[in-house]
């Protein structure tokens, strides 16, 4: 298999674990917080797990050249680009569709499908663009 597409099916395991982190967190919080702002906090832990978790899979061959604070800093800020895509899918799917007001996990998922693209580029080409040393 070549090695740009391992690394993409790799980062997509990171996405599932990521999602499954966001799930748990967001239906923990929502009956305290309401789904919008429980997502908001379960997105930030998502997107921490996948950092841990892409930089020991998807990109463990690459560097970013950054101290690991740096580099989450910069990875976080990435995210927010496919963040406001999630949310913005996630946030309408809640508001039009009664299906997804009793089931937020299909609002998580489809959020997450529509930002998966968005964060594996910017990862890819502006995090994790060096080869490890």
């Amino acid at each position: 298999m070549r090695p740009h597409l391992i690394q993409l099916f790799l980062f997509a395991v990171a996405g599932i674990i990521g999602f499954l982190v966001d799930t748990a967190v967001l239906y923990i919080l929502a009956p305290y917080m309401g789904p919008f702002y429980a997502r908001i906090l379960s997105f930030l832990a998502a997107v921490l797990t996948t950092w841990i978790v892409n930089r020991a899979l998807a990109f463990r061959n690459q560097s970013s050249t950054l101290s690991k604070k740096s580099e989450f800093t910069r990875y976080l800020i990435l995210m927010m680009a496919g963040g406001l895509i999630n949310y913005a899918v996630y946030s309408s799917l809640i508001v039009y569709s009664l299906l997804v007001r009793q089931y937020l996990v299909l609002g998580v998922a489809a959020g997450s499908l529509a930002g998966m693209v968005v964060n594996y580029l910017s990862s890819r080409f502006l995090i994790y663009r060096f080869p490890s040393s």
